[in-house]
């Protein structure tokens, strides 16, 4: 019988008790891992999946904190290191979007953009550095807008989605020596709550792909997992598109 590719490593996802996050969780606790996860607000989904996964014997923690907060970002990786034993894996999925043209763009979502896709990841990584041994795995979820803008208002969220991608490639330098590695993982149109796929929006998104439809958030933690998992240690710094060919 073969073993489960995370067994015996502890990892921690921000932002992970829905849609792509929660995905994340599932396909790292099948894997093997041991999870610490964050929610922002209310209990009922982290509840929920946690009750999920621990029935079928995983080791799962649901953590709350406002990815917005520096304080709280850092007292819950701390918490979950002390919780897990340490920390292998760290996957920083929180994020947040607001549309809206750079003249109309309140000044109140700026700063929330920021303090979640930058701030968040920027905390959360510098927290969790001192926690990481040699070999283990850092996974941004960026976004191909860092890449693509398919249209008007989006021009905010594409540069702290650049900005995710570009810290992601420094950092690969900065912890090399180490063997940890970092890499950047960009959705395209994924199926969620958040996105569903369907309706006028999401007809225009699949018009763009190279398929003519939506991917699942399977996709996505399909390929964290193998990021996270040992057969991928040659592979950092890179930025890696899924997104059925939105970007091509």
């Amino acid at each position: 019988m073969s073993t489960a590719p995370l067994t015996g490593r502890r990892a921690y996802v921000t932002g992970g008790s829905r849609g792509i996050g929660a995905e994340i969780v599932r396909r790292l606790t099948t894997d093997g891992a041991a999870v610490a996860f964050t929610y922002s607000a209310s209990s009922a989904h982290a509840d929920k999946l946690v009750a999920e996964l621990t029935a079928d014997g995983a080791k799962v923690l649901a953590i709350q904190a406002d990815a917005a907060d520096r304080e709280q970002s850092v007292a819950a990786v701390d918490r979950a290191a002390a919780e897990l034993g340490g920390l292998d894996i760290v996957v920083n999925n929180a994020g947040a979007v607001y549309w809206a043209a750079v003249e109309d763009f309140p000044a109140e979502e700026f700063e929330r953009l920021m303090a979640i896709n930058i701030g968040g990841v920027f905390w959360t990584t510098r927290t969790a550095m001192k926690h990481l041994g040699d070999g283990a795995r850092i996974v941004n979820i960026g976004s191909v807008n860092a890449d693509r803008i398919p249209g008007p208002g989006l021009s905010v969220y594409g540069m702290t989605k650049g900005a995710v991608a570009s810290f992601t490639r420094g950092l690969a330098r900065d912890l090399g020596d180490r063997g940890i590695t970092i890499n950047n993982v960009q959705p395209g149109p994924i199926d969620t709550d958040m996105n569903p796929d369907e309706g006028d929006f999401a007809a225009i998104m699949k018009a763009v792909t190279t398929q003519g439809r939506y991917g699942s958030a399977a996709d996505i933690a399909a390929l964290v997992g193998f990021l996270a998992g040992p057969e991928s240690g040659y592979i950092t710094g890179a930025t890696l598109n899924v997104d059925g060919g939105f970007t091509v």
